[in-house]
């Protein structure tokens, strides 16, 4: 395993992130954290770390600066903030592809809550760059106009018991033009805290970035 701590520019922002690559990984995973969470959730650690033994690599990152995060947890204004959070991720994905240990490698990026909305966003605007998208228990809904304008091979996933976003969540991939797959995880409510299902999440999202992301990127951005 290579990588470590990186920081990203993302116009002028300088975005703290951890990059994990495994020998010779499949691909890169960009995870697009919302509701105020950041580079050290548990949950999306967890995730990274089943994806990199399953020899996919992953980059957790900030979407906010550390003086804005100290904010929205007093205001929530950022977490809302889906044009900002989806030009970090934009940035994010224009720096995986300049890197010279990650440039020719295919990019999934991996969206929970309001950042499913950055990374669907993210993948409208770079759609030589991102070439598959999942959502874990995510508002794509928010990504409004921007919805049937990705191409990426696309994955909801939403817990059975999470009904507001189960309804979020169809009525956004009706408006998406790429038929995206959904997968509703029975008896797992909106953090996937009941036992199992956020296991159910990682194979999921395992399979669905192994069929994606096989083989080199090789192409530049728009």
């Amino acid at each position: 395993m290579s990588g470590g701590d990186v920081l990203i520019d993302a116009a002028g922002a300088r975005l703290e992130g951890i990059l994990q690559l495994p020998e010779d990984p499949c691909g890169l995973v960009l995870f697009a954290h919302g509701s105020g969470s950041s580079r050290f959730s548990p949950r999306n650690q967890m995730v990274a770390g089943q994806l990199n033994r399953a020899g996919i690599g992953t980059l957790l990152f900030d979407l906010l600066t550390a003086e804005e995060h100290r904010e929205d947890e007093i205001t929530r204004e950022y977490r809302f903030d889906i044009a900002l959070l989806s030009d970090r991720l934009i940035a994010a994905l224009d720096w995986a592809h300049g890197m010279e240990e990650t440039r020719d490698l295919k990019l999934g990026l991996f969206g929970s809550s309001t950042g499913a909305a950055a990374a669907l966003i993210a993948a409208a605007e770079r759609p030589a760059l991102a070439a598959a998208v999942v959502s874990r228990g995510g508002r794509p809904d928010l990504a409004g106009e921007m919805l049937p304008l990705v191409r990426a091979p696309t994955l909801l996933i939403i817990g059975g018991e999470d009904d507001v976003v189960i309804e979020l969540n169809r009525e956004a991939a009706a408006r998406m033009s790429n038929d995206p797959a959904m997968e509703i995880v029975h008896g797992a409510t909106h953090l996937f805290e009941e036992p199992g299902t956020l296991e159910a999440v990682i194979q999921l999202a395992i399979d669905w970035f192994r069929r994606h992301l096989a083989g080199t990127g090789g192409h530049g951005p728009d």
